[in-house]
């Protein structure tokens, strides 16, 4: 069913493991429902919470506003930010989960990056799919051995390999544990990503102090 929490629709579908949730982020113009099969195909034991981007760019929601194409509203993408850790904050308390393993695509990985950066203590960690280094000059954090798995296609159009190195290199200099992947594929999403994304959350050990 969907719900409205902290002033975001979203669904919520329980799972045995409340400990490590997913937060699915959708990319621009999809919903709360979109990356739901994703999510309990990578996590078929994970409680998942997915948000809808509160932002319509006519008429497909986004997480935040942008200015052009890979140019960011980068004050309406801190102050999103900030939205989307409290509902994170309100849902945690409200279903009972741990913090969440964001598992953002395009857009939604762009404010997962964000998220990271500017609130790390909301994520356990992220499986980031095409996202691009979402502020000029990167915000000082610590993210103290969070895990993070960068999923980038050698041929993407929007997102320059260049710029997933670059966010890879902040996350790793802000004490990230990264691991970067360029798989031989475009900006959409690919079998390949998903069995990565698999066997990367099989095999995540998060920090305890997540």
């Amino acid at each position: 069913m969907t719900q409205d929490t902290a002033g975001f629709i979203h669904r919520f579908e329980p799972g045995p493991d409340t400990a490590r949730p997913l937060l699915l982020l959708h990319g621009t113009g999809g919903d709360e429902t979109d990356l739901l099969p994703l999510g309990r195909t990578v996590a078929p034991e994970a409680a998942l919470l997915a948000p809808r981007g509160a932002v319509s760019e006519n008429g497909m929601p986004r997480f935040f506003r942008r200015l052009a194409e890979g140019v960011f509203d980068e004050a309406d993408l801190r102050r999103r930010t900030g939205d989307l850790a409290a509902f994170v904050a309100a849902s945690r308390a409200r279903y009972g989960i741990g913090a969440p393993v964001a598992l953002g695509f395009s857009n939604g990985a762009n404010i997962a990056a964000s998220l990271l950066l500017l609130r790390p203590e909301t994520l356990a960690g992220a499986v980031l799919i095409r996202p691009m280094v979402p502020f000029a000059e990167p915000p000082a954090a610590d993210l103290a051995g969070r895990p993070v798995l960068i999923l980038s296609g050698a041929m993407d159009p929007i997102v320059p390999a260049e710029n997933a190195r670059r966010l890879a290199q902040q996350l790793t200099a802000a004490g990230a544990r990264v691991e970067h992947r360029i798989l031989p594929t475009g900006h959409g999403l690919s079998q390949a990503d998903i069995g990565l994304a698999l066997n990367w959350l099989r095999g995540l050990a998060l920090p305890e102090a997540a």
